[in-house]
């Protein structure tokens, strides 16, 4: 009798396997070989699963990136205030807990940067696009609950794009001493332009 193998499944496995790799060595220096051998798996089986390993590593990131919204969903529940959940919304870019995430997060954008391929590109977009979403409805709330004025949402963008944008400028210069301080500077004046005069 055939075994039923479970593609997915096995996809996430030698995704999840590999994670170590990523975390640890550069883009250049990880091979199929190196990949297989962490998922203890023949190098042709990880040929059935993917094309190439910069196909596992979108795969990985995707993975994380699902485990790191559930978790940011629950925390953003306990607090109050709208600038409280924004801020906690960009603390992804400097916080201990999502180190791991931004590690394999930069690789990706490095290839992705290096190279224009569309599927990373659609799930950029796709990201980019249920971030924003995300934040909208984080400030609409405000804006209900007379926290934020009317017209916050116009916001909404450029403080997402700043918050990559502070990111990107902390990895690539030494412009950026203190990511996190920087960005909360940036999330308090932007607030002085949204909260509603009481």
């Amino acid at each position: 009798m055939a075994i039923i193998v479970d593609k997915e499944q096995k996809r996430r496995d030698i995704a999840f396997s590999s994670k170590g790799l990523f975390l640890n060595e550069s883009i250049k220096d990880i091979t199929v070989s190196k990949i297989a051998k962490s998922a203890n798996v023949s190098k042709g089986s990880i040929y059935d699963y993917f094309k190439n390993k910069e196909e596992i590593l979108f795969e990985l990131v995707h993975l994380m990136m699902v485990k790191h919204d559930e978790k940011k969903r629950d925390n953003l529940y306990i607090l109050n205030s709208t600038k409280e959940k924004i801020k906690s919304f960009g603390s992804f870019f400097y916080e201990k807990d999502d180190e791991e995430l931004r590690i394999i997060y930069k690789k990706f954008l490095s290839i992705n940067l290096l190279e224009t391929n569309e599927k990373m590109k659609e799930f950029q977009t796709e990201c980019f696009e249920k971030y924003r979403s995300w934040m909208e409805e984080i400030v609409e709330e405000g804006i209900k609950n007379k926290e934020l004025k009317e017209d916050s949402k116009k916001y909404i963008k450029p403080l997402f794009m700043m918050a990559e944008g502070l990111y990107i400028s902390s990895i690539t210069t030494y412009s950026t001493k203190d990511l996190e301080k920087e960005l909360n500077e940036y999330i308090n004046m932007v607030f002085e332009c949204m909260e509603a005069k009481r």
